[in-house]
């Protein structure tokens, strides 16, 4: 039987993070889908989800295990669609932990064949959040380094 895992996230930016845990994720699931959700908590994304379908689809041109698409429904419902088993979190601290505990239970309570496998961030990308990220490239700042794709400055969003 296929392993299908949905990593899901408002990925505002998609990071080196977020690229990292991808990659680490392919070793245990035959198919990862990267779902971008939208997030009623956050009123307004900042990088307009189409481009980040586009630049996420371009990181993974050549690894046909790895999939994108774009979901405004519970994680749950998503995963049952798809026959996903399986939800990825990346996990920088503790606090992230706290939180993810939360909604992989949720989750599994309404979606009882659905776990949630936490993998620890790789050292190098634990300081990486896509909020720091949005602000820096909204004041002008250099982000290319943390992410897997290029991006125009912020003078082309505004």
């Amino acid at each position: 039987m296929k392993k299908i895992a949905i990593f899901p996230g408002s990925f505002d930016p998609y990071t080196k993070g977020h690229h990292d845990i991808v990659l680490r994720s392919l070793a245990l699931f035959d198919e990862v889908i990267i779902g971008i959700g939208y997030n009623s908590s956050k009123k307004n994304r900042y990088f307009d989800i189409e481009l980040m379908v586009k630049k996420i689809e371009e990181v993974y041109i050549d690894t046909p295990r790895v999939s994108v698409v774009v979901y405004n429904e519970l994680t749950s419902t998503l995963a049952k669609k798809y026959g996903a088993e399986f939800l990825i979190r990346g996990l920088r601290n503790t606090t992230d932990f706290e939180y993810e505990n939360t909604i992989s239970q949720m989750n599994r309570y309404l979606n009882g064949e659905l776990d949630t496998v936490f993998l620890i961030t790789a050292p190098q990308y634990a300081a990486i959040s896509s909020t720091v990220i949005r602000e820096v490239h909204r004041y002008g700042g250099d982000v290319h380094e943390f992410l897997p794709y290029s991006l125009q400055p912020a003078s082309i969003f505004f």
